[in-house]
């Protein structure tokens, strides 16, 4: 092969020779000729190698998402604990292979030419010996050092809890998650001053747009997630959306494990959970995946009323009642069928997701909007798609999904009475009269979404990306009450889509750098109305260098665009106005952060991550209530300008206590100078935005003991609390509006006891230990003190 490639050489230089009359290339022709020859001889001579293999653990069975570095290249181990490291260009390597969990494993080999095997034995570390130190990182903290601001929550950790996804991400740094009630009221996530729509909600890189009223952050149970990633600013563009501010994306476990998960809890206000998540794999790949649960609360808990509420005491004192009209209750199925690891596939199942939810509404959109008979029932029939395969042509990843709801919601409003906080008043209104606006509209939204990815990895260094995602809604029902109605003889159509192209370069351990550009468009139709079009064009950058293994210096900017939902344009028929004239949104986006973390003898470890913020937004699209105060209605304001940072820090003492604390500054700030109703300046020019908190917390403590009361029984006892700072309720700058959300100091407890390695356990849970007032959106109250008991089973077979 050498002589061959040799000649070729000779002859093409000697061709070159004839034909080049360049001074320079006559001059230097033979030290030209010398370094041809010995490059192309190096390069033939030169060795690939290539390494795989299994990694087990004593009992046989095997472990993912090892750390296998191999000659300056590090992988992962897949779901059955394989490995492999091609284009290894020494010889004589130095094997080492790290877990959390596991002793280090590390062994020189000396490799053949072409592909090489090896099976690697790691024995469990066990808790008495001290001196091991375990360099490993988890998924949660691979997915922290990404280039993009990012935390990860390890979901696994609450598994015994009554959480909630939305309560485990209300513990992230520059998170906020605002409930307008108990257990299944309307909810919004914010993240570093952006909210509601600003955030995009995906299950494993699919959003969630069309999930309806049956999936909210604060129904789903934390058991049927694995990790959550919350990015916050700039969105990585394998998530396609049109996310201003962030993005949760929900990883769901797909190790293909054979295994059975259930569990139910009791407590407070008469609520009720129940969870089920089984896989069963056969050798063949034939696999099933099964989900399911449900959640029930009378939400009956007490509120505190203002004297100009309380009817009964002659509207001359505050006082407090319990809620009577707020029953909840949803149930949820979610089923897969379809084969794992074939050459032509590595996941393609076909599927359907089956849900119903019934929610009695206490409320309108502030505490004055009492309701006594008022109700919604919703369901979701959606069938699902989902095909993943990496390497289809060699270095070509291809991920397809899709799915569309053709479920129905319905709104029901025929009582003819007004209600207050004691309950029917009597006030008899006309037979024609609801509540608020006579009703049993039923409509579907026909809400679809297709999605596309495709990574091609050059090498290990570079990655191309492109990913595609297209978004349908068309809303169209009836009124048996209202027949002729004309707001509901035309349908509410919406279609997007989001092309995005990418490019990444990663040096393992040194430094990494993405870029990426979005091609938004969008076109919306409400009834007879004319088609409005909208295009955006987008781009950004996140970039990530590495003093050592221990510091890492991350940054991102961005300008990304935001299309206004559905839900904002034609309203969601219940607390939401429509606003049409919706404009798209953009907003300017740049991110500094740090991370660092060391350990001192392996027994004491510290962690700190710290980031600054800056946001400017033109179009901001927010929140206001509408003209009367009994609705939210979605409108745009030229500019919203904020700045911010977090900070958290960690610690950790051998593996029986661990401790960590995170605390949120955001200011956001109005810059739209002119506004209607004024004919110079706006007065709330530079006003602070209201409504929004801008200082909050928390802290959480967790002590381990591994052997409580004898082998394999462990009990775990943690302590969280949530703080945040009063804050305005309307603009800061009108003095007799001036009210604000008071301070909130909230406490968490809870202590789990586990038997035969986690098989059995029982949790109990305190909330709200003080019985604190807290308040969210527009002063909306949540529950008191509660207590829950939780009972869970899980078995394994790998």
């Amino acid at each position: 092969m050498t002589n061959y490639l040799l000649e070729v050489l000779r002859n093409a230089l000697t061709a070159l020779d004839g034909k080049a009359n360049f001074p320079f290339y006559q001059k230097y022709k033979r030290l030209f000729y010398c370094s041809c020859l010995l490059l192309v001889s190096n390069s033939a001579i030169a060795q690939d190698y290539t390494l795989s293999g299994y990694i087990k653990n004593s009992s046989n069975h095997p472990i993912s998402g090892v750390t296998v570095k191999v000659d300056r290249k590090t992988v992962l181990t897949d779901e059955f604990g394989f490995f492999k490291v091609e284009k290894i260009l020494n010889k004589n390597i130095d094997v080492i292979a790290q877990s959390v969990g596991y002793h280090v494993f590390k062994q020189r080999i000396t490799l053949k030419s072409g592909l090489n095997s090896v099976d690697i034995l790691m024995l469990d570390a066990e808790e008495k010996i001290e001196e091991v130190i375990v360099t490993g990182l988890t998924k949660s903290q691979l997915t922290n050092r990404m280039a993009f601001n990012v935390t990860s929550i390890d979901a696994t950790k609450y598994y015994n809890s009554t959480l909630n996804i939305g309560d485990a991400l209300d513990q992230v740094p520059g998170v906020r998650v605002r409930e307008q009630g108990g257990l299944g009221s309307n909810m919004n996530l914010a993240i570093n001053g952006f909210s509601g729509n600003h955030i995009r909600l995906f299950i494993d890189g699919i959003p969630m747009d069309n999930m309806g009223s049956t999936f909210q952050l604060n129904t789903i149970p934390i058991n049927l997630a694995d990790n959550i990633e919350v990015f916050k600013g700039v969105v990585p563009i394998w998530l396609g959306s049109d996310a201003l501010g962030g993005a949760v994306n929900i990883i769901t476990n797909k190790s293909n494990r054979n295994f059975i998960d259930a569990s139910y809890s009791y407590g407070s206000f008469n609520t009720h959970r129940t969870t089920f998540n089984g896989a069963l794999t056969a050798e063949n790949g034939l696999t099933f995946e099964f989900n399911a649960f449900q959640n029930y609360s009378d939400n009956n808990y007490k509120v505190f009323i203002e004297k100009h509420n309380n009817r009964r005491d002659n509207y001359t004192k505050d006082t407090e009642v319990e809620r009577f009209h707020d029953k909840f209750h949803n149930e949820s199925v979610i089923a897969n069928i379809g084969v794992v690891n074939k050459l032509y596939a590595d996941r393609l199942l076909i599927g359907i997701t089956l849900g119903k939810n019934y929610k009695e509404i206490q409320t309108g959109a502030r505490m004055e909007s009492v309701f006594g008979a008022w109700h919604r029932r919703g369901n979701i029939v959606m069938p699902t798609l989902k095909y993943s395969k990496d390497d289809l042509i060699k270095g070509l990843d291809v991920m397809l999904n899709a799915n569309i709801n053709l479920g129905t919601e319905q709104t029901i409003d025929t009582v003819a009475k007004r209600f207050d906080w004691f309950g029917d008043t009597q006030a008899n209104l006309p037979p024609t009269s609801g509540e608020r606006s006579r009703t049993m509209y039923k409509y579907k939204n026909r809400d679809g979404i297709l999605t596309s990815n495709l990574n091609y990895n050059v090498d290990e260094k570079h990655v191309f990306i492109i990913n595609n995602v297209f978004n349908t809604f068309n809303r169209s029902g009836s009124d048996i009450l209202n027949p002729q109605n004309n707001a509901y003889e035309y349908a509410k159509i919406s279609q997007k889509n989001v092309l995005g192209f990418g490019y990444q370069y990663k040096e393992e351990g040194v430094w990494s750098a993405n870029f990426f550009g979005k091609l938004l468009s969008q076109s919306n139709k409400n009834g007879n109305e004319s088609s409005v079009n909208s295009i955006r064009l987008g781009y950004g950058t996140a970039l990530s260098y590495f003093f050592n293994s221990h510091l890492q210096l991350k940054g991102s900017f961005e300008l990304t665009n935001r299309m206004a939902t559905p839900y904002e344009l034609f309203g969601d028929v219940e607390n939401q106005d429509a606003n049409t004239k919706l404009k798209p949104e953009s907003s300017n986006n740049i991110n500094l952060g740090l991370m660092y973390q060391f350990d001192v003898n392996g027994i004491n470890k510290f962690g700190m991550t710290a980031g600054i913020i800056y946001r400017n937004a033109k179009d901001f699209i927010y929140q206001r209530l509408n003209q009367n105060q009994s609705k939210y209605i979605a409108d745009n304001r030229e500019g919203v300008r904020t700045v911010g940072a977090d900070l958290e820090l960690s610690y950790a003492y051998k593996s029986w206590l661990t401790a960590t604390s995170s605390w949120t500054y955001q200011y956001l700030q109005n810059m739209q100078k002119y506004e209607d109703g004024y004919t110079d300046i706006s007065p709330v020019y530079k006003d602070q935005m209201p409504n929004i908190p801008y200082f909050f917390g928390n802290l959480n403590v967790n002590v381990h003991f591994p052997e409580f009361t004898g082998l394999h029984k462990r009990l775990t006892a943690g302590y969280n609390l949530q703080y945040v700072h009063d804050f305005y309720l309307y603009w800061p700058s009108r003095g007799a509006t001036k009210n604000t959300i008071p301070k909130q100091l909230s406490h968490d407890v809870n202590v789990v006891y586990s038997l035969y390695d986690g098989r059995y356990n029982i949790g109990i849970e305190a909330r709200n230990l003080t019985d604190e007032r807290l308040f969210d959106n527009f002063s909306m109250q949540k529950p008191g003190r509660a207590f829950y008991l939780n009972l869970r089973y899980f078995i394994n077979r790998k």
